[in-house]
């Protein structure tokens, strides 16, 4: 039933609202009522000070006794819906006011001997007045007892009200909360879950949009009414993920394609030569060779390409667990020159090193020689002629070793992307082949890798047309090693 987020906004503005009302309601009853007694109990208090003043006046001026002006006082004296009654010494009753509560006193005598009003006359003689209320009927009645001297002789004046009127004001002061405050309620519900409708709105086209999206239109974006706000915040990381999404799923696609591509190359050249050396009945031993030597070869690659690919698989995975050993890196990179200069020669070119100082580092052995092995592959497949220069320097923080080649350089709209899997900039690039790795078009982005994993970066310094610099910086060891 509150499923929606709707709902719920509404059930608890309505909660919350409908706690404050009716706080609201019970603090403004309870106040009026405490005012409308006040009022009464001044009323009476007053009426009551009034009487005793004229009664005393009654009794100086007319030279009467004090009884008979309390009597001459009740019978003259009015003061609207008040009713008075007068007792001497020992409650008795001195004078009345006529037809005082009639329903419920028998006798005028009977009144006084009321639990309420006898606690009333008590408590007036000791302090001077009291309040009390007496039940008549569902109102009740609020009287007030004020001790008084006329002459030699003591009086109680007993002031009594209705409290009918007043309990009247309070049931239609109820009434009136009765009524209002459901229907507040109400309005107020309706206008939240308006409210909450309206503002949602935004959400709810959002999320249908994004139903929409799927693997085929992930260019899609959703729209952004006001970027400003939490919702277009919202939409705008949103948005964020959809673009990288997009980013690796079009990477992802590119991905397969060149990999299916790269494998299927290598297999139909090894079928094709088996295709061709079973068709011949009779063929020379060096035919023969010549067929196992180029699906060796191709063999070979695809090992290469396989080995790639898991390596790769792998680092996105974060399943690569680096294993460090202490080593010299300008060793390191001296065996890998060593490695590669009788390849280097055989393509005419000429392999240039100059041995630095010792350069201690703490990393995974193997991967460093690996990237090297790459960077230098890289700049012997792409040189047709000139030369390949390798360089170790330390700096402050770090080590730095740089491979430059003579080559012809890359395109400057292929420089953003030669780190991108099986990415070759083919159109000037030498495709030759190598002893290590090449052709696969990975060896870049795993060079990268290795290079980021060991907190380290690879990046191309510079590329034109006297060739390229490829720098890869290594973090030095924090201790010595």
């Amino acid at each position: 039933m509150f499923s929606s987020v709707r709902a719920r906004l509404t059930l608890w503005y309505t909660a919350v609202l409908a706690l404050v009302l009716v706080t609201f309601g019970f603090a403004t009853y309870t106040f009026l009522a405490r005012m409308i007694r006040q009022r009464m109990d001044d009323s009476l208090a007053e009426a009551a000070n009034a009487f005793a003043t004229v009664f005393t006046a009654e009794h100086q001026e007319e030279e009467q006794s004090s009884d008979e002006a309390a009597i001459e006082v009740i019978r003259q004296f009015r003061f609207r819906d008040h009713h008075f009654i007068v007792y001497g010494d020992g409650r008795r009753l001195v004078a009345a006011a006529p037809a005082i509560a009639p329903d419920l006193f028998a006798s005028d005598e009977s009144l006084s001997l009321l639990p309420p009003m006898a606690i009333l006359l008590e408590t007036a003689v000791h302090s001077g007045r009291a309040y009390a209320t007496l039940r008549q009927g569902d109102a009740g009645v609020r009287a007030f007892a004020l001790a008084t001297h006329v002459g030699a002789q003591s009086y109680i004046v007993v002031v009594m009200r209705s409290r009918h009127d007043q309990e009247e004001a309070l049931e239609q002061v109820r009434h009136g909360f009765y009524v209002a405050v459901p229907l507040a309620l109400l309005l107020a519900s309706l206008g939240g879950y308006l409210l909450a409708r309206k503002n949602l709105a935004p959400i709810v086209a959002m999320s249908d949009q994004a139903a929409r999206i799927g693997a085929e239109n992930l260019h899609e974006r959703l729209t952004v009414a006001n970027e400003h706000d939490e919702l277009g915040h919202l939409a705008a990381v949103f948005n964020n993920l959809l673009t990288r999404l997009n980013r690796s799923f079009e990477q992802q696609r590119r991905f397969t394609a060149d990999a299916s591509h790269e494998l299927r190359t290598p297999v139909a050249i090894v079928r094709g030569e088996a295709e061709v050396a079973l068709s011949r009945k009779q063929r020379s031993s060096e035919d023969y060779r010549e067929s196992l030597a180029i699906i060796l070869d191709e063999g070979q690659r695809l090992t290469r390409i396989v080995e790639d690919l898991f390596t790769l698989v792998r680092a996105d995975a974060g399943q690569h667990v680096l294993a460090l050993s202490d080593f010299y890196l300008n060793e390191l990179v001296g065996n890998c020159v060593h490695a590669v200069r009788n390849l280097a020669t055989t393509q005419g070119l000429n392999l240039f090193y100059e041995p630095p100082a010792e350069m201690m580092y703490r990393g995974d052995e193997e991967l460093i020689r690996r990237m090297i092995m790459n960077l230098l592959d890289n700049a012997i497949k792409y040189t047709a002629a000139g030369g390949v220069f390798v360089l170790c320097e330390q700096h402050e923080a770090e080590y730095q070793i740089a491979v430059a080649d003579t080559g012809p350089g890359i395109p400057a709209d292929a420089q953003a992307h030669i780190f991108e899997r099986f990415y070759r900039a083919d159109k000037v690039r030498s495709r030759a082949e190598t002893s290590y790795g090449g052709g696969t078009g990975l060896g870049l982005s795993i060079a990268r890798w290795i290079a980021e994993v060991h907190g380290g970066r690879l990046e191309l310094d510079r590329s034109d047309a006297t060739g390229s610099v490829f720098i890869a910086s290594l973090p030095k060891p924090t201790e010595p090693a």
